[in-house]
């Protein structure tokens, strides 16, 4: 360890605890980070994300989970007791990408790969993951935390400045907090999943092939590369009142039997690579921290279809105001909407998820109430105190509907920040097409200045002088119609070659408009001019 202890403790190194120390060292603050087990997790666990999801890693500059992550198979379902054809569906519904939607897509990736990936690029931060490493207790003040750790049957006091506790369902950050759990357990859904190797006569890897149903008994089966070799891996799903789930989660051979039961084919079977017993525990607390410590992920919302998403976005939203305030240039009320924004996305993250899961029981069909709302775009802060919208008045604004359907004819301070590609790049050595994403980094605001010439832009630019270049950057944004001297352009100067940017933002022809790009990739406000970004500024920077 470094002489100087690393301000941060991140408890849990599954992918919202790997997410939360990699924005953190992105933003230059130092990490440590340790998980309880000996050994890194095996297993596809919840292998799918969504596009919200991979527009963060896209920020994080983790591009490996869209390029390495494998589409939904399309499902096929069989008539009972054969390998005839009942029906084909879609898992997940299909969407294309589009230019203000670029990761427009579900991407199929397990936690044992997601998990490798994470730790490569904590690891060009020179920050380890410490296995085998249990947070035992911990007691806070004014000035700090202080955390009693064990490795090893050996006792460690270690002073830190904040913990961030992702350690899962069974959080002990959580349990010491005393935080409230809201919620209930669903003893009616039950299941057993895995990982196994298994070939079988007429199982192609092209499907995802769903045996039985949801409320006799059933079974899914998808292929991965992820486990296994020459073809033999599957990730498995076995449901239904009328098998003893908690008895097969604990036998080898009653899973084989299960499976060989359900699929009437010659099946050769190898061996169950890892599996649990999951139940629907749909729960959440009532905060999401007290005083210097704060809970992300499953310790926080240990429910399963978008729990490991949601993690990975609370662990987004919570890093970059942590480091401000950490840096100093920020005060600690900042952390305050931490809690104040994520709760109401993941209440109704609950809703929405628990009206699918009733739909699957009702019909007894896996892939039932599946809506486009599951890939998370439309998911907003819009009622923040921390945002600005100068183009909404109070009577506008309507209730709040935190996991929205994404609207693209409507956008607000709060909402997701859509993407433009094709943008032109000058005042540099050499013209460069880029992309608006291309731009957004979690270690800094990006202020888009939309103006329909260089000399509108010019004043409110001057006024944007004043913020420190470390942590904002601003960019003026002109019409393909706008004519520009590169010699002339001392900021970044953006030429939206085919209007892409002026659609996505709904910008105007001839219109000025100021747009404020969280380190998160939400729009923290639209306003007019130079006032009103000072006036967002007053609610994140100390002296701004």
């Amino acid at each position: 360890m470094n002489s100087v202890h690393p301000p941060v403790l991140v408890v849990g190194a599954g992918p919202v605890g790997l997410v939360a120390a990699l924005t953190l060292l992105q933003n230059g603050i130092p990490v440590r980070i340790i998980e309880k087990d000996h050994h890194p997790r095996i297993g596809q666990r919840g292998a799918g994300s969504w596009s919200r999801s991979l527009e963060v890693y896209n920020f994080l500059d983790v591009s490996e989970v869209n390029s390495l992550g494998k589409s939904a198979p399309p499902g096929r379902s069989y008539k009972p007791g054969t390998l005839e054809p009942l029906k084909y569906s879609p898992m997940v519904p299909h969407l294309e990408p589009t230019p203000a939607i670029p990761f427009h897509a579900f991407k199929l990736m397990g936690q044992q790969l997601l998990d490798v990936i994470l730790r490569r690029h904590l690891e060009k931060f020179s920050c380890f993951v410490e296995m085998g490493t249990e947070l035992r207790s911990f007691e806070q003040c004014d000035e700090g935390v202080t955390a009693i750790l064990a490795k090893n049957g050996i006792s460690e006091t270690f002073d830190t400045k904040w913990i961030i506790g992702a350690d899962g369902a069974k959080s002990i950050v959580r349990k010491q907090l005393g935080l409230t759990f809201l919620g209930e357990s669903r003893d009616d859904i039950q299941i057993v999943t895995g990982d196994i190797r298994l070939t079988g006569v007429g199982l192609d890897r092209v499907h995802w092939h769903l045996f039985g149903n949801f409320n006799e008994r059933g079974l899914s089966l998808r292929a991965t590369d992820e486990i296994g070799e020459d073809g033999d891996g599957w990730q498995f799903f076995l449901y239904g009142r009328e098998l003893d789930l908690t008895k097969i989660a604990e036998s080898e051979e009653l899973v084989f039997e299960t499976i060989a039961s359900l699929i009437l084919t010659e099946i050769t079977f190898k061996k169950v690579v890892w599996m649990s017993d999951f139940r629907a525990n749909i729960r959440m607390v009532n905060k999401f921290s007290e005083g210097r410590v704060f809970v992300a992920g499953d310790a926080a919302h240990p429910m399963g279809a978008q729990g490991l998403n949601s993690g990975v976005q609370d662990a987004f939203n919570l890093g970059w105001k942590l480091a401000l305030v950490q840096k100093g240039l920020a005060d600690k009320s900042l952390l305050e909407t931490y809690s104040a924004e994520r709760l109401p996305v993941i209440s109704e993250m609950l809703e929405v998820t628990t009206s699918i899961l009733d739909k699957v029981t009702t019909s007894g069909d896996l892939s039932a109430g599946r809506s486009p709302i599951l890939y998370m775009l439309g998911i907003n802060c819009r009622f923040s105190t921390v945002v600005l919208d100068e183009f909404v008045t109070s009577v506008e604004r309507k209730p709040i509907n935190a996991y929205g359907v994404l609207d693209e004819t409507h956008l607000e301070a709060g909402d997701r920040a859509p993407d433009a590609p094709n943008v032109l790049q000058v005042g540099g050595a050499e013209l460069d097409t880029t992309t608006l994403f291309g731009l957004y980094r979690p270690w800094y605001h990006t202020i888009l200045v939309f103006a329909p010439s260089l000399a509108d832009a010019t004043p409110i630019l001057g006024a944007l002088e004043a913020y420190d270049k470390r942590v904002v950057q601003s960019a003026v944004v002109l019409p393909s119609s706008a004519s520009v001297t590169p010699v002339a352009c001392p900021d970044l100067v953006l030429i939206d070659r085919e209007g892409y940017a002026h659609s996505a933002y709904l910008v105007e022809a001839g219109q000025t408009k100021v747009f404020v790009m969280r380190p998160d990739g939400v729009i923290g406000a639209i306003v007019h001019g130079a006032e009103g970004v000072k006036k967002y500024f007053s609610k994140i920077f100390l002296d701004a």
